[in-house]
């Protein structure tokens, strides 16, 4: 706010420095104009000097031309100058302007013009500025954790949809603050259960393992039954682990859909608006094939992430010269195919890398966690579509399917 208010009297100060130059420029000048009659007084003695006469018509300021045979040179109430011309003394009158209503219309309309640029300053602090500095703890108070912290409302226009949107953003992250706190109350509630259940199985284990051990069965039906009995409780136990495995693949597979239309050329343009300067910058070639525009049947936003996912991982793993998009039609379904050259996975990985943290073997020295693939399969499966790679001539494919509506 005080850099603002610095600026604007910074402006506003040059604003009127050039104003004052300007007027002092135009009266200098005015004064100049207004000696324009000794020149023309000249011109005036060398015309009679060399015709006897004269023509008042020729000149601008001359007003009139008095010889000694006139009366008294001197005796006038008009401005004038005495010339000199074939032996004798002229009296040459002269006009002056005097009209700077030129110059009082520039003041008008700079004035009007500082008054357009004060109530313009004014009002950039009272509906940008200001706001803008109602909300500036905002987002730190946010990255610290808290939620509670309050955002003004705004009407204006320039802020109230962003105030909409960073309310939408606040009520977003308390959403998933809460669900993570109740999947890890739901985990946490989980594990102990079925840690309590596995001790009834493991204890029986235990002790039938330590009684074959020891030889306390001698019938062969009795060591026969105990082995059963600990083959059916090692079962009881992978059915707890399976539990297990399934309640912590559960936390990444929480995502919401929203089915809906949307043409293939959106969704293209928004890619293309997003990675085209970025890849132009890197030396990377950017190919859209052609396609013929249709509508869609899925949700625009995770579609939208789905290509971006892929083309993130193009960038990394890709050798940076070239990433293509190609689309086709093929059984009531759109296919968009992202590829880029460079590819060093290996073909045995295909069947590998849609699982979530798993990472290829190109990638040990590229930063990630082993989600891209992962969420973009079960992001397509949630809209009714598919996805699957390929490499072919040393270039890595994923091509996604989605429904035409």
């Amino acid at each position: 706010m005080k850099t603002f208010r610095r600026l604007c009297i910074i402006l506003l100060m040059f604003f009127v420095v050039m104003a004052l130059t300007t007027n002092i420029l135009l009266f200098r000048t005015q004064t100049r104009l207004n000696g324009y009659y000794r020149v023309e007084a000249k011109r005036l003695a060398d015309e009679i000097n060399e015709t006897g006469t004269y023509d008042l018509s020729h000149y601008t300021t001359i007003t009139g031309v008095f010889s000694e045979a006139d009366g008294d040179l001197y005796t006038t109430d008009a401005h004038y100058v005495i010339i000199r011309a074939n032996g004798s003394l002229y009296r040459a009158e002269y006009a002056v302007s005097r009209d700077r209503s030129y110059i009082w219309i520039l003041n008008g309309i700079l004035a009007v013009i500082l008054l357009a640029l004060t109530a313009l300053m004014l009002y950039l602090r009272r509906h940008i500025i200001m706001p803008f500095g109602r909300l500036n703890d905002v987002p730190k108070e946010l990255a610290r954790g808290n939620l509670a912290v309050e955002i003004p409302e705004e009407k204006s226009r320039f802020f109230g949809r962003f105030t909409w949107g960073v309310n939408l953003l606040r009520e977003k992250i308390e959403q998933d603050r809460q669900t993570e706190l109740s999947m890890q109350r739901d985990k946490k509630l989980l594990l102990l259960s079925l840690s309590h259940d596995i001790k009834t199985p493991l204890s029986a284990i235990k002790l039938n393992a330590k009684a074959l051990a020891k030889g306390l069965y001698k019938d062969e039906a009795k060591r026969q039954s105990a082995a059963e009995s600990i083959n059916s409780r090692a079962d009881e136990i992978e059915h707890f682990v399976s539990q297990i495995t399934k309640a912590a693949s559960e936390d990444f597979m929480n995502f919401t859909v929203t089915k809906g239309e949307s043409f293939l050329s959106v969704i293209i343009s928004k890619i293309y608006a997003r990675y085209a300067p970025q890849l132009a910058m890197k030396g990377t070639e950017l190919v859209i094939g052609h396609y013929d525009d249709c509508l869609l049947s899925c949700d625009i936003d995770r579609l939208g992430e789905c290509l971006q996912n892929l083309i993130e991982n193009a960038i990394k793993y890709g050798d940076g010269k070239q990433i293509a998009l190609r689309f086709d039609k093929m059984d009531g379904c759109a296919l968009i195919t992202v590829s880029n050259t460079g590819c060093s996975l290996k073909q045995k990985e295909l069947t590998e890398i849609f699982e979530s943290f798993h990472r290829g073997s190109n990638a040990d020295k590229i930063q990630g966690n082993g989600l891209g693939l992962f969420i973009c399969k079960r992001l397509m499966a949630l809209m009714d579509g598919e996805v699957y790679a390929d490499i072919k001539d040393g270039c890595f494919e994923i091509t996604l399917v989605i429904k035409l509506a």
